[in-house]
């Protein structure tokens, strides 16, 4: 009996919408990059780009656990020496991009290369309630209720 792999011609790929208003940052990115690495279905194949699309929307109002949100700190590098730059988490949230909160923490577990890209691009967050993807149907993924941990009840 031979392994199963999956073809380019075999794989079919969903969109997903999943509202983010008041889900916790840590399990809403591991569930977004299970999703957009395949491995929910059944035919997963680990060299190919066989995940789903995900749509994420009300990314501003996303939640942190204990003291994350003035304590957890987010560092980048202007290219210059002495270049690193920190800032907070609720410094980003309140900022003009938002969005960059959850962007970050599911590309951080994505592993590095080319189909990591490939399967980073089927991403689309959005800080408001709306999104330009109704033509595609996306089917509603209530993270909240999969797990009671998922949502911080404020």
């Amino acid at each position: 009996m031979k392994t199963y792999s999956a073809t380019p011609a075999d794989i079919v790929k969903k969109w997903v919408l999943i509202d983010a208003t008041g889900l916790v940052v840590g399990r809403l990115a591991t569930l977004i990059a299970m999703r957009l690495k395949g491995k929910h279905k059944a035919s997963y194949t680990p060299h190919m780009d066989c995940g789903d699309h995900v749509i994420v929307i009300n990314a501003e109002k996303v939640a942190f656990t204990g003291k994350k949100l003035q304590k957890k700190v987010y560092h980048h590098h202007t290219g210059f020496p002495g270049g690193v730059k920190t800032r907070t988490a609720s410094f980003i949230l309140g900022g003009k991009f938002p969005e960059r909160i959850v962007e970050k923490a599911v590309e951080r577990m994505l592993s590095e290369g080319p189909l990591a890209k490939k399967q980073f691009s089927n991403l689309r967050v959005y800080k408001g309630p709306n999104h330009p993807h109704e033509a595609q149907k996306p089917e509603v993924l209530d993270v909240g209720a999969l797990n009671p941990k998922n949502k911080r009840v404020a």
